[in-house]
């Protein structure tokens, strides 16, 4: 419970004597959601603000509590609802359920948080055999009392009793098919009174009792029923997946109903205190005379714009436009209101924080900031790092038409048209020719990257959100759609077959979407994103022509940038990829992955690495790797100069680097039945078996190779150093850190950086230059961070590599375990999101927290990053602020995203200190 309940409440499990467990709308406040639920709190607000709410009380989710843990209600619970019930009636000047003017009432779940559909309401509580006749006289509308009776059987039958639904709307369409009409508006008062009576005779024959006819028989289930709905299996299956304690409870609001019905002084609507679209300020709503709620949701008849009700009902248009003013600057946000007019009196039905699109967040924070409602801490509280991405990547124009042929994973958002290519070589060989190509594959590897660099977009028919597609096409902000299982794709005969048998040729123009993961034939038309624009300089805030949201977006990562205390740097393996990180704010690289540098061009050097039997052999083949990488390196810090660089040495198991094994055993063989030369293809056969691994991952690789390859580790330290002392003749200012990876032991890395700090000596002699070179290690093996303090001991800085390091925790298989049972466990409700997206705070984060703590107690100065997939995940970027990181690392394009968010975590804790 929050610091607001009431001193009164009993806590979980205690005696519930002497506890309050029914408050009036007129008791509670906007801050008791924990006790009375949003909808209660809501309620309680606007009527202790003095504004026309409806009557009614709310059951705390206490006596919920008490109720489930002992399946029956508090003991006092009855004698409070009736003293409630009595003060309501006497409001009202009528009793619930009675034969003339029947009072009716509405039983409505409220928890805490929004669970959607998943809980239970029941309405018109109070109608019965002779309070319907009541309501008809009072309505003059004997088809609107008898239609409302008969909803209230049915979902009383459903909700309370448990009969199946199925029945009454079967019933329901045998009614329709009699008189020939297809909608439920279409029957008359004759056909909806004997529809009740069939409806009664469905509750008796399948709940074995006859619908109750004492109305407070009626509340009094229906309050049960909103209880037990706490516990059904949707609604445990929507907490488990948002993450929503189960021991909230739910609170339960009995309010008396108005009707929007009663003729042309009546109707109901819904307003907004701005646009949820757009954010602008204005009239904004919906408004239908003489109906009720439900017809407007259904869609019945065509409502009118809020604006009009000036012209209809201008008494309660002003009182309207006040009540939103009042509300908005209560609330100092956007409102959602729902309203109803009852033969001209204006009620209030429900107030929330409205939902808005991203574009309004971003406008409405701003607004606010400028009107004095809220400061620039609370603007950043108002918006977050999901919208942000949401603005900035391109997306389809949702009114073309459009064929959709096949749906995957979301990969990598964005909008992406181009024509199909089925290997790098063309997507590379099309690219330079013009084209806009789009790179589809069964799944990628580093083979692939130029192909991926030269593609609009990827499609691979396998994988998961952290394959090797995924990674990097986010790594470059290409969109990517992933693991599109229905998607026959045919390498080979370069085409794919979608469902329904066409096929996909060569050339086609295909479109994809890596906000929704839907593939589409021919060419979507896209809208770009300004924000975009924005970031990359090429519109800049505050010019004449500079776009609204721009401007809202560029105020609100200023905010950030102030408030937050984490830095931002980049994954970024080129001065390309570099330059563009600088450009959305990166403040260095947190991750150079130094395999990158290794394809291409320089694959046949590393076959040769490889392949070497001698020392000589391995030393030539170094040698000649030696200035590229410096070269690498030059341009790298160049483009990042004066900020630091964190250079990862060589990380994959070198089989990556040689041909499939399956396909250059079939070369081998091919060669030996035409009797061709074939000397070099049969070594790299027998080095390919030497190197086959079962688990390549767990295997030959990281701070091993360096062990076990002489001269490898070495030689890209020396192009580092070289490098960086270049860069400081140039006049520059290199910031170069060397991290070595996959390190398990402390001794491992003593090793490794004994080796590399003689040959930084040796290059800081030779070039008469002092290089600052610092040497850590990537934490990314349970062992490493168990002992990470001994680590700390030869480490001047951490970088937590959390992709691996949620692998060897969980025991996954990311590449493998996404495709094959992740869904499973999602709709399960075991996870809330993949360990793989969002850090597992519970098994991986205590691993952070503990190396984190470990290796500060050992060197106080160890700076401490992260540079997985996580560093650019909003909920992580806030988890890495709490223990104590000093950067977060991600791809160029999740670096506004970062920002925002780290700015956000610094806000919201200094919040929880000051409380």
């Amino acid at each position: 419970m929050s610091e607001n309940k009431d001193p009164h409440v009993a806590e979980h499990g205690t005696s519930v004597e002497g506890v309050k467990f029914v408050y009036d709308f007129t008791e509670g406040n906007k801050d008791l959601k924990d006790l009375l639920g949003g909808k209660g709190a809501n309620l309680a607000e606007m009527t202790n603000l003095g504004l026309p709410v409806p009557p009614g009380f709310t059951i705390t989710t206490e006596a919920c509590k008490v109720y489930l843990e002992s399946g029956e209600e508090p003991a006092a619970l009855r004698d409070e609802v009736s003293a409630h019930l009595d003060a309501l009636e006497a409001r009202m000047g009528k009793k619930l359920g009675q034969a003339d003017d029947p009072l009716l009432v509405s039983v409505r779940s409220g928890a805490k948080f929004s669970m959607p559909g998943m809980m239970d309401t029941v309405l018109n509580i109070g109608l019965s055999d002779k309070s319907v006749q009541g309501l008809a006289k009072q309505a003059g509308d004997d088809r609107f009392a008898w239609d409302s009776y008969r909803r209230l059987i049915q979902m009383f039958g459903k909700t309370v009793l448990g009969v199946d639904g199925e029945l009454f709307e079967d019933a329901l369409e045998a009614a329709k098919a009699a008189k020939k009409v297809t909608v439920d508006t279409e029957l008359e008062a004759a056909d909806l009174k004997k529809l009740v009576t069939k409806f009664k005779k469905i509750v008796k024959t399948e709940a074995g009792r006859d619908f109750p006819q004492d109305p407070r028989e009626q509340m009094d289930l229906a309050i049960h029923a909103v209880f037990d709905s706490w516990n059904t299996d949707r609604a445990k299956l929507y907490r488990r997946q948002e993450r929503i304690p189960h021991d909230l409870g739910t609170a339960v609001n009995v309010c008396s109903m108005v009707f929007g019905n009663l003729g042309p002084d009546s109707g109901t609507g819904v307003a907004f205190t701005r646009d949820p679209a757009s954010g602008h300020q204005g009239v904004y709503g919906d408004y239908l005379q003489n109906a009720q709620g439900e017809d407007v949701v259904a869609g019945i008849r065509n409502t009118v714009p809020l604006a009009e009700l000036e012209q209809i009902d201008k008494k309660s248009y002003d009182q309207l436009m006040q009540i939103m003013e009042t509300l908005e600057n209560h609330y100092k946000d956007l409102c959602d209101i729902e309203f109803t007019i009852e033969r001209g009196v204006l009620w209030m039905l429900q107030t929330r924080v409205g939902k808005r699109t991203a574009g309004a967040a971003f406008r409405i924070a701003t607004q606010l900031v400028d009107q004095g409602l809220i400061d620039e801490a609370e603007a950043l509280t108002r918006v977050n790092g999901a919208q942000l991405a949401q603005l900035m990547f391109p997306r389809f124009d949702e009114s073309a038409k459009v064929e959709t042929v096949g749906r995957g994973i979301a990969a990598s958002p964005g909008a992406a048209v181009g024509k199909a290519v089925f290997d790098s070589y063309t997507a590379v060989k099309w690219s330079r020719s013009g084209e806009k190509v789009i790179l589809i594959r069964r799944e990628t590897n580093p083979d692939d990257l130029d192909g991926m660099i030269a593609a609009e977009g990827i499609l691979t028919s396998r994988g998961g959100k952290t394959s090797h597609a995924a990674v990097v096409a986010r790594g470059m902000g290409k969109t990517c759609v992933c693991g599109a299982e229905e998607l026959e794709v045919d390498t080979k005969r370069r085409r794919m077959t979608v469902p329904g048998g066409h096929v996909v040729e060569e050339g086609d123009v295909v479109s994809i979407d890596g906000s929704s993961g839907k593939v589409y034939l021919g060419e979507v038309p896209v809208v770009p994103s300004p924000v975009v624009e924005y970031f990359e300089g090429r519109m800049h805030a505050g010019a004449e022509d500079a776009d609204e949201l721009v401007e809202a977006v560029h105020r609100i990562m200023a905010f950030a940038d102030r408030k937050r205390r984490l830095r931002v740097r980049a994954n970024a393996d080129n001065a390309e990829d570099a330059l563009r990180a600088r450009r959305f704010g990166a403040q260095g690289i947190g991750l150079c992955r130094t395999e990158h540098m290794f394809l291409g061009d320089r694959r046949e050097l590393v076959e040769r690495l490889i392949l070497a039997d001698t020392q000589a052999e391995r030393e030539e083949s170094l040698k000649e790797l030696l200035p590229l990488q410096k070269q690498d390196f030059v341009q790298l810090f160049e483009s990042m100069d004066g900020l630091p660089v964190t250079v990862r040495l060589l990380d994959p198991p070198l089989h990556e680097f040689l041909p499939d094994i399956t396909e250059l055993s079939v070369r081998v063989a091919l060669a030996e039945s035409r009797q061709e030369p074939h000397e070099n293809e049969l070594r790299l056969l027998q080095a390919v078996h030497r190197l086959h691994e079962q688990n390549p991952m767990l295997g030959l690789r990281g701070v091993r190779l360096g062990l076990v390859i002489p001269g490898l580790f070495t030689m890209q330290v020396r192009a580092i150093a070289e490098a960086a002392a270049e860069r400081k003749a140039a006049k520059g200012d290199p910031r170069a850190e060397i991290m070595i990876p996959l390190v398990g032991t402390v001794q491992e890395l003593e090793i490794v950086r004994e080796e590399a700090d003689k040959v930084i000596a040796e290059v800081e002699a030779a070039s008469g230059t002092q290089l600052k070179l610092s040497i850590g290690t990537m934490i990314e093996l349970p062992r490493a961070a168990l002992t990470a303090g001994q680590i700390a001991e030869a480490a001047q800085f951490f970088s937590f590599g959390t992709n691996d390091l949620t692998q060897t925790v969980w025991g996954f298989s990311r590449d493998d375990v996404e495709a094959s049972f992740f869904t499973a466990y999602l709709e399960k409700g075991i996870f809330g999101v993949s360990p793989f997206e969002t850090i597992d705070k519970d098994g991986v984060g205590s691993l952070v927290k503990l190396a984190v703590k470990a290796g500060r107690e050992t060197r106080p100065d160890l700076k401490l990053g992260v540079c997985g997939e996580h560093g650019g995940d909003p909920e992580s970027v806030h988890f890495f602020h709490e223990v104590g990181l000093d950067y977060v690392s991600c791809s160029p394009f999740r670096i506004p995203v970062a920002r925002l968010e780290a700015g956000r975590a610094a806000v919201q804790s200094q919040g929880s200190d000051h409380r």
